[in-house]
Protein backbone atom coordinates (compact mmCIF):
# COMPACT_ATOMS: atom_id res chain seq x y z
CA UNK A 1 0.00 0.00 0.00
CA UNK A 2 2.77 2.43 0.79
CA UNK A 3 4.29 1.50 -2.59
CA UNK A 4 1.49 2.96 -4.17
CA UNK A 5 1.17 6.05 -2.67
CA UNK A 6 4.92 6.83 -3.93
CA UNK A 7 4.29 6.62 -7.23
CA UNK A 8 3.11 9.29 -9.53
CA UNK A 9 -0.23 9.83 -10.67
CA UNK A 10 -0.75 7.95 -14.35
CA UNK A 11 -1.08 11.31 -15.54
CA UNK A 12 1.79 12.57 -14.82
CA UNK A 13 4.20 9.84 -16.05
CA UNK A 14 4.80 10.75 -19.40
CA UNK A 15 8.08 11.55 -20.96
CA UNK A 16 8.04 14.16 -23.82
CA UNK A 17 10.88 15.19 -26.57
CA UNK A 18 10.38 18.64 -27.40
CA UNK A 19 11.99 20.82 -29.94
CA UNK A 20 13.72 24.28 -29.26
CA UNK A 21 14.61 26.70 -32.04
CA UNK A 22 15.67 30.06 -30.57
CA UNK A 23 13.49 30.73 -27.41
CA UNK A 24 10.36 28.77 -28.37
CA UNK A 25 9.75 25.61 -27.30
CA UNK A 26 7.28 23.38 -28.69
CA UNK A 27 6.57 19.55 -27.85
CA UNK A 28 7.64 17.19 -30.76
CA UNK A 29 6.02 13.91 -29.56
CA UNK A 30 5.01 12.19 -25.67
CA UNK A 31 6.16 8.68 -24.45
CA UNK A 32 5.44 6.42 -21.57
CA UNK A 33 9.06 6.38 -20.98
CA UNK A 34 12.06 8.05 -20.72
CA UNK A 35 14.09 5.40 -22.80
CA UNK A 36 11.73 5.78 -25.54
CA UNK A 37 11.53 9.38 -25.71
CA UNK A 38 15.43 9.23 -25.74
CA UNK A 39 15.43 6.96 -28.74
CA UNK A 40 13.44 9.81 -30.63
CA UNK A 41 15.31 12.61 -29.90
CA UNK A 42 18.43 10.35 -30.92
CA UNK A 43 16.85 9.92 -34.05
CA UNK A 44 15.65 13.29 -34.55
CA UNK A 45 19.05 14.77 -34.46
CA UNK A 46 19.99 12.33 -37.00
CA UNK A 47 17.56 13.33 -39.20
CA UNK A 48 18.95 17.70 -38.36
CA UNK A 49 22.57 16.12 -38.64
CA UNK A 50 21.42 14.52 -42.35
CA UNK A 51 20.18 17.65 -43.44
CA UNK A 52 22.72 19.93 -41.92
CA UNK A 53 24.24 21.18 -45.83
CA UNK A 54 20.38 21.98 -47.08
CA UNK A 55 19.80 23.94 -43.61
CA UNK A 56 23.35 25.65 -43.96
CA UNK A 57 22.48 26.84 -47.39
CA UNK A 58 18.83 27.62 -46.84
CA UNK A 59 20.42 29.76 -44.05
CA UNK A 60 18.18 28.11 -41.96
CA UNK A 61 18.27 27.54 -38.01
CA UNK A 62 19.07 23.82 -36.61
CA UNK A 63 16.42 22.52 -34.36
CA UNK A 64 17.76 21.09 -31.09
CA UNK A 65 15.93 18.29 -29.18
CA UNK A 66 15.59 17.58 -25.29
CA UNK A 67 13.76 15.15 -23.18
CA UNK A 68 11.65 16.41 -20.54
CA UNK A 69 8.73 15.03 -18.32
CA UNK A 70 5.67 16.60 -18.69
CA UNK A 71 2.38 15.53 -17.24
CA UNK A 72 -0.41 15.23 -19.55
CA UNK A 73 -2.33 18.17 -18.22
CA UNK A 74 0.60 20.15 -19.48
CA UNK A 75 -0.08 19.51 -23.26
CA UNK A 76 -1.86 21.87 -25.17
CA UNK A 77 -5.56 21.46 -25.56
CA UNK A 78 -4.66 20.89 -28.92
CA UNK A 79 -1.42 19.51 -29.17
CA UNK A 80 -0.59 17.14 -32.01
CA UNK A 81 2.61 15.32 -32.64
CA UNK A 82 5.83 17.58 -34.59
CA UNK A 83 7.03 16.22 -37.73
CA UNK A 84 10.12 14.84 -37.74
CA UNK A 85 11.24 16.41 -40.54
CA UNK A 86 8.44 19.53 -39.97
CA UNK A 87 11.55 22.14 -39.67
CA UNK A 88 12.22 21.45 -43.78
CA UNK A 89 8.88 22.70 -44.46
CA UNK A 90 8.36 25.56 -41.47
CA UNK A 91 6.21 23.17 -39.88
CA UNK A 92 8.01 23.44 -36.71
CA UNK A 93 6.94 26.71 -35.15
Amino acid sequence: MLEAARQPPADSALWAVVAILGKVIRIAEIYPSRAAALADQAWREAQVRAYAGFLERSSQPFPRYAVKPIRRTDLPRRWKPLPALGFLRDQMF
